[in-house]
């Protein structure tokens, strides 16, 4: 077992850690922090909820000296808003006894309050691609003095496509810098932008993408449609004792407004939900109260499953089965952090069968599946996507065999056969003259008979 006596940091830090009631550093917490502290580039692999920001945050902290400068030394990029409220939280945390300034920089904010901020001076910017981008293009944000430039949940953020952001962002960094990235998963796209942009970087890899934690306890529900799955919803949240802190992950933001209304008639207050369509107050006012436990259950689409800081939930509801399986992992690591027990619950119809096996493909584990509690009805309503599309195989008033029409494209006829070969002068004057009429002389042509 190791301590942070072991890391050569100042007493302001180690107060701080000892404020937290940290005693020991997670693996990646341990692995990354020599790495950082040498200056070297960095790539970490490491599933959400193991203490990335920490693990990157202690070494740049320590090496970040007091200074009058006015731009920003360190560079801090997350993929959404609610990731760079929770970046700074946790900074200032760590940075209690230190006098470092560190800003926040993301969309839906107003960008003069935002560039009146920076025109008082900053030691750490973190920030979501776009906005930043668009601030140091109006020159409100100079990027010259960064030394530091850490990229959390890069995959993410590729993913959302923000690949175009990002390779101009770095082309107006300075050459000599340390690079840091963390990704919960190594992408195609992803390797690219290491090739790309890193020097010789250094892997830190704690846990394989697919490696489900071992403090959650997974199983799942076959269900039908979308109704009955709203009816097994309904069925398991009215168990307030058991289903204590609820997040539901949906597919869409048609989906969470749907579900969150049906919710809603049944829980009222206890009711939240959280997408991109959402106005950033109503948004960080969702996970405030859910963190606050005034509402017991999130609802949420995946874009957020990695940008929300929630404690101790204790169920995570699979409302259906996410395309890629790295999603679910990333679902599932909402509950169970910090050594804390979680439950992870999955519910999917016929047509998501294979989209689960691939996600026990991946964590090499069967999920145990749990009859359908006989209480639950079995919705005969279907959503408009789950309606069967009627082929008028057998109509009535389609015309078959030899009477039917041919195909679309057919012979024309004589007539419509001629080409447009011009007016008569195409056709008449110019053979006879072999040269043609010119405009600009009208006695070109008698003068050349003649000859």
């Amino acid at each position: 077992m190791h301590s942070f006596t072991e890391f050569n940091i100042s007493n302001q830090l180690q107060y701080a850690i000892e404020d937290l009631g940290f005693n020991m550093p997670t693996p990646v917490q341990f692995e990354a922090f020599p790495v950082i502290m040498s200056g070297k580039d960095m790539v970490g692999i490491a599933q959400t909820g193991t203490g990335k920001t920490f693990a990157y945050m202690l070494p740049i902290l320590q090496g970040l000296k007091f200074s009058k400068e006015r731009d920003p030394r360190v560079l801090i990029m997350v993929p959404t808003r609610e990731l760079v409220l929770q970046v700074v939280e946790e900074i200032e945390k760590f940075a209690k006894y230190l006098n470092h300034r560190t800003i926040g920089i993301y969309g839906g904010m107003n960008m003069n309050a935002q560039k009146q901020m920076l025109a008082q001076g900053v030691d750490i910017v973190v920030a979501t691609p776009g906005r930043l981008y668009d601030l140091a293009i109006d020159r409100a944000l100079h990027l010259k003095s960064i030394r530091k430039l850490v990229i959390d949940e890069v995959d993410v953020m590729l993913d959302l496509g923000f690949r175009f952001q990002l390779t101009n962002i770095f082309e107006l960094l300075p050459e000599r810098r340390q690079n840091i990235m963390f990704s919960a998963t190594m992408t195609d796209e992803v390797n690219t932008l290491i090739h790309d942009f890193f020097i010789a970087p250094s892997n830190v890899s704690i846990a394989v993408s697919g490696t489900p934690l071992d403090n959650i306890t997974q199983y799942c529900y076959a269900v039908p449609n979308f109704y009955t799955k709203t009816n097994l919803l309904l069925y398991l949240l009215k168990k307030v004792e058991t289903y204590k802190k609820v997040l539901v992950f949906v597919p869409n933001k048609k989906s969470a407004d749907m579900i969150y209304d049906i919710l809603d008639m049944q829980f009222g207050s206890d009711v939240a939900v959280i997408h991109s369509n959402k106005t950033q107050n109503y948004r960080i006012r969702s996970v405030s109260d859910f963190n606050a436990e005034k509402t017991r259950i999130l609802v949420t689409t995946d874009i957020m499953a990695r940008g929300l800081d929630l404690d101790k939930i204790s169920h995570v509801i699979n409302f259906d089965v996410p395309l890629f399986p790295e999603n679910y992992m990333h679902r599932i690591g909402r509950t169970g952090r910090a050594e804390q027990l979680g439950t992870s619950i999955l519910f999917y119809t016929q047509k998501e069968l294979e989209a689960k096996e691939a996600i026990e493909a991946l964590m090499d584990i069967k999920i145990s599946v749990e009859a359908l509690p006989e209480t639950v009805a079995i919705s005969e309503k279907l959503t408009y996507e789950e309606q069967p599309k009627i082929l008028e195989h057998n109509n009535p008033h389609k015309i078959v065999g030899d009477d039917a029409p041919g195909a679309s494209f057919h012979e024309k006829k004589e007539k419509n056969k001629k080409v447009n070969l011009g007016g008569s002068y195409q056709r008449t004057i110019k053979k006879k003259y072999k040269k043609p009429k010119t405009k600009g002389d009208k006695n070109y042509n008698k003068r050349n008979k003649k000859k």
